[in-house]
């Protein structure tokens, strides 16, 4: 007959084990309840200067290409990159075996318009003869000169070479043989501007320019011209900067900054920690405090001011906004503050 074995276990063990339940239920409970912990600030309303920043790229004030006006060989280049020329100074010569022999016809068209003439001042001549070898010459007088200009380049301003496409032997082609910049006393710089700042820039307006060549430097120049056409792929419009150079320190090609100071706005400014990034999209979101619930809001950045943001939408003045513990909220989630 099979024993049946009877345990006795202590009240207080049972009593212990129930207390245990107990308190892990109301842990569980708390954990269930609590809320996330936020820190919040107030946005508000203040002046903001208007600076905007822009890329810009260096070119010669004037820039002209020298090439004759028909394909010719060229014989001869005075010339080198980086030398400097003046108006009128002789660049290139081109092959000339053509123009001998219009020099010829040219002296005896001449001669023949001359005889004429003093055929017509004693009454043997005729005018329709004049006029005939006149019409003559003035063809032959400007083929003449017309090749004469094209064998023989000459630079049109005052400068610096900047550019050489040939040698000596080479054909002239499609590219000039060479290039001169007019690097003093001014040089352009180029700014594409956007489309929403285009009612805020004016000709004559200062700018300040930096350039990576001049560290810790800075240059004055003015808005010189406004190019009236915007680029339909990038909403921009070209600007022209105008930029006194009168040692010739800056050079064409150089990488520069140009800031220009368009006034100051009213806008809301909010600390930087306000501001939260969604990943893969660059929207930007600002946690707005209602009550004990947050909201977000996207959010159009304006300019970085230390450790503060310019709104330029989104937000307004007098918003509470959470500046920490962002990362376990969502829209409509409530909160505990921490004070």
């Amino acid at each position: 007959m099979m024993k049946i074995k009877h345990y006795i276990i202590p009240v207080a063990v049972v009593a212990f084990a129930s207390s245990c339940t107990q308190k892990e239920a109301e842990q569980s409970v708390e954990v269930k309840e609590e809320l996330p912990i936020v820190t919040v600030d107030v946005a508000h309303d203040m002046e903001v200067p208007q600076t905007k920043e822009y890329t810009a790229n260096v070119e010669a004030w004037n820039l002209n290409n020298i090439s004759p006006a028909t394909p010719n060989r060229i014989k001869k280049i005075n010339v080198e990159v980086g030398d400097r020329v003046r108006a009128g100074q002789t660049l290139v010569i081109l092959d000339s075996s053509n123009i001998d022999q219009l020099k010829i016809n040219l002296d005896q068209i001449k001669r023949e318009y001359n005889r004429a003439v003093e055929l017509l001042e004693i009454g043997a001549g005729t005018q329709q003869s004049v006029d005939q070898l006149k019409a003559q010459l003035d063809a032959a007088n400007s083929q003449y000169s017309n090749i004469l200009e094209n064998t023989v380049l000459k630079s049109p301003i005052n400068g610096v070479v900047t550019a050489r496409n040939y040698d000596p032997g080479d054909m002239t082609g499609a590219q000039p043989v060479l290039s001169v910049g007019q690097l003093t006393p001014d040089l352009k710089i180029m700014i594409n501007v956007s489309e929403n700042d285009m009612s805020a820039i004016k000709a004559g307006m200062p700018v300040t320019i930096t350039f990576d060549a001049f560290p810790g430097e800075t240059f004055s120049g003015k808005v010189n011209r406004i190019y009236p056409t915007i680029d339909a792929t990038t909403r921009t419009f070209e600007t022209e900067v105008r930029l006194a150079n009168p040692q010739e320190r800056i050079k064409p090609g150089m990488f520069g900054r140009v800031t220009i100071d368009m006034g100051a706005q009213q806008h809301v400014v909010v600390s930087d920690r306000a501001i939260v990034r969604q990943s893969g999209s660059g929207n930007k979101y600002v946690y707005v405090l209602n009550g004990n619930h947050v909201n977000f809001r996207k959010v159009e950045l304006g300019q970085r001011m230390g450790t503060d943001y310019e709104l330029l939408d989104g937000i307004a003045d007098g918003d509470t906004v959470v500046i920490t513990g962002q990362t376990r909220l969502a829209d409509g989630v409530e909160v505990q503050v921490k004070k």
